[in-house]
C-alpha cells in the first residue's frame, strides 16, 4: 500500500487493522494461536482468559514453537463482538512461555459472554483470532440449574502409542489425531462449565528416565502437545473449565515435595542443579509450571493458593483441594502429624465448609478419600501407608458434623476406574475414572485382599465390570420444589453406565 505523505497516521492504523482484521490470516507474520484459548475459573463476576502465541500452527518435531508479540482479549455478552471491552496489551516472551492471561472482572453472573484475542508481532499490525464463549456462574441466589462434567487421567503417550511393552493398547480409530473422542462427546453436551482434576499430563511417560520430562522446556513441551489436539480446542472454545494437578502433572507418579536428597522448594527454575542428584523435576518446577500452564490463578496475584471454594448456584457449592503442594513425605510414619492437605488448608476447609448454606456440597479432589484402592500404594487418603490418618480423621469429622453438612459428596479422580462408594460412615464418593479406554484399567474391589478394604466393609452401588475409560456428568435441577443431584456415568463413546439422583435434605 502506497501511503500519501499526508494521510493521516490515525486513518492509516484504522485500515491496516481494518484490512488484517477482514482477511484474519496471520501467515505473513509467522504468528498463530495454535493452542486456541481457554476460559479458567469462572466466578459470577470473573474469569481467566489464557491464550498462548506461537510460530506454527501444527507440530514441529513433536512441540508447538512460541512465537514474542503482543495481544489483547476483547470480549462482550453480544456475540457479535462488536463494541468488546478490551484488555491492555499483553506481551508473550519465552520468559511465560509465550502464554498471556487476563483476568476479566465486572461481570454479570449467568450470562454467556463471547470473545478473542487480537493479536501480531506488534500492536499496530494485529489479526483476530477465532470468536469464543463461556458463562459465568448463576447468582448465589439462583435457581438455574447446573449441567458440568468432571475428568481426568489424560495420558498423551499412552492414548497415541500405548505402553512401551503392550502398544497394541493404543486408540485406534481414524480420528486419533482429534484427540481424546470423550472430549467431542463433552462438547456436544454443552456443559456449563469442565473440571480437570489432575494428571492432564503425564511428564512421566513413557516410563523410561532418559525419556520422561525433567528440565521445563520438556515439561512445556508435554501440554503443547496435549492441548493443541482439536477436540480440546473446540471443547475450550465453548466452556469455561477448572483445574486442579496430581501427581503426574506435578512431578511424577506417586511425587511428593522431596527430591531424593533435599527439600527443592527453594530453588529457582534456572538453578543449576546435578541431575544425578536429584531426582527431577523439582517439587518448586512442578509447582510453576501448572500455575503457568492453565488459567487456575490470578495471573497478578503471584501469592494465590490453588485450593479454592466456588458457589456454584443457591443449591451447590464445590471446593477444590490441592493435594500436592503442602504435603509431607509419603513415607513418613503416618499418624496425626502426616498431611496432604496442610494445617492452613485443612482449617480452611472445615471452615468453610460448615459456613456453607448449600444443600450439596462437593468436595472435589484430585485424590480418593473412600476407595478402596491398590493396598501396596501410599500416596493418598486411602492408603494404610499413605495418609489415611488423615483421611479418615476428616471423615469422621464430617460424619460428626452430618447436621450442618447434609449433603456432602465427594468426588474424584486419579484412579482409573470409575466407581460410586459409599463409606461405613454413609459418605458417598464418585471416581470419575481415565478420559479413555487406553488409560483404563480393571477395578480394585472391596474384599480384595489387595485392596485397602480387605474386609468389604466398603458398599459399591456401581463400579466399572472391566476397563472403561469415561467421564463423570453432574446435573442440579430443582424438582417439584425439591433441589436434586444426579450423577451419571458414561464411558468415552457417550454411553451411559449408571446413574443416580441425590435429593435435598436426604440423610448422607
Amino acid at each position: 500500500m502506497t501511503i500519501p505523505n499526508k494521510f493521516p497516521v490515525k486513518a492509516f492504523y484504522f485500515i491496516a487493522l481494518t484490512l488484517a482484521a477482514c482477511t484474519g490470516e496471520a501467515v505473513e507474520q509467522n504468528i498463530f494461536n495454535a493452542q486456541g484459548e481457554i476460559a479458567g475459573e469462572a466466578t459470577q463476576t470473573s474469569v481467566i482468559l489464557q491464550t498462548r502465541l506461537t510460530s506454527s500452527d501444527t507440530l514441529v518435531e513433536g512441540d508447538i514453537p512460541g512465537a514474542s508479540g503482543f495481544a489483547r482479549f476483547e470480549w462482550s455478552p453480544e456475540a457479535d463482538l462488536s463494541d468488546p471491552d478490551v484488555s491492555p496489551w499483553l506481551a508473550a516472551s519465552a520468559d511465560n512461555d509465550f502464554i498471556l492471561k487476563a483476568k476479566l472482572e465486572h461481570l454479570k453472573a449467568g450470562t454467556k459472554y463471547h470473545y478473542r484475542i487480537r493479536f501480531g508481532k506488534d500492536s499496530l499490525n494485529t489479526f483476530l483470532g477465532e470468536r469464543r464463549s463461556f458463562r459465568t456462574l448463576p447468582a448465589t441466589d439462583s435457581n438455574q440449574p447446573l449441567d458440568f462434567v468432571v475428568t481426568s487421567c489424560y495420558n498423551y503417550h499412552r492414548f497415541h502409542y500405548g505402553r512401551l511393552d503392550k502398544p497394541e493398547e493404543r486408540y485406534k480409530g481414524e480420528d486419533k489425531a482429534l484427540g481424546y473422542p470423550a472430549l467431542g462427546v463433552i462438547k456436544s453436551l454443552s456443559p456449563d462449565f469442565v473440571v480437570f482434576t489432575g494428571d492432564n499430563v503425564y511428564y512421566d511417560t513413557p516410563q523410561t528416565d532418559s525419556l520422561r520430562a525433567k528440565t521445563p522446556a520438556q515439561l512445556r513441551k508435554k501440554w503443547h502437545e496435549q492441548l493443541v489436539q482439536p477436540r480440546f480446542i473446540d471443547l475450550f472454545s465453548t466452556v469455561a473449565t477448572y483445574w486442579e494437578k496430581d501427581d503426574h502433572d506435578h512431578r511424577f507418579n506417586d511425587s511428593d515435595t522431596l527430591t531424593d536428597f533435599k527439600l527443592l522448594s527453594h530453588l529457582a527454575l534456572d538453578d543449576k542443579v546435578d541431575p544425578a542428584s536429584l531426582k527431577l523435576p523439582s517439587h518448586r518446577t512442578g509447582v510453576v509450571m501448572f500455575r503457568e500452564q492453565v488459567p487456575v490463578v490470578d495471573p497478578n496475584d503471584p501469592d494465590a493458593v490453588t485450593y479454592r471454594t466456588h458457589r456454584l448456584n443457591k443449591h451447590v457449592q464445590a471446593w477444590f483441594t490441592e493435594n500436592r503442594d503442602y504435603r509431607s513425605p509419603n513415607d513418613l510414619p503416618d499418624g496425626p502429624d502426616k498431611s496432604i492437605w496442610g494445617e492452613e488448608q485443612k482449617q480452611w476447609l472445615k471452615e468453610t465448609l460448615l459456613a456453607s448454606d448449600a444443600d450439596f456440597k462437593l468436595l472435589i479432589s484430585p485424590t480418593p478419600l473412600v476407595g478402596p484402592d491398590d493396598a501396596y500404594k501410599m500416596d493418598n487418603h486411602v492408603n494404610h501407608k499413605g495418609f489415611r490418618h488423615e483421611g479418615e480423621s476428616f471423615l469422621k469429622w464430617v460424619s460428626e458434623n452430618r447436621s450442618e453438612l447434609n449433603g456432602f459428596f465427594i468426588i474424584h479422580g486419579d484412579r482409573h476406574w470409575q466407581y460410586h462408594s459409599v463409606h461405613p460412615l454413609g459418605i458417598e464418593e464418585f471416581s470419575v475414572g481415565a478420559i479413555d479406554d487406553s488409560n483404563s484399567r480393571e477395578p480394585r474391589l472391596p474384599g480384595d485382599p489387595s485392596s485397602t478394604d480387605p474386609q468389604g466393609t466398603i458398599v459399591q452401588p456401581y463400579v466399572t465390570a472391566e476397563k472403561t475409560g469415561g467421564f463423570l456428568r453432574i446435573k442440579n435441577v430443582v424438582s417439584n420444589g425439591r433441589p436434586t443431584l444426579r450423577f451419571i456415568f458414561s464411558n468415552e463413546k457417550g454411553e451411559i453406565l449408571y446413574e443416580t439422583t441425590k435429593v435435598a435434605g436426604d440423610l448422607m
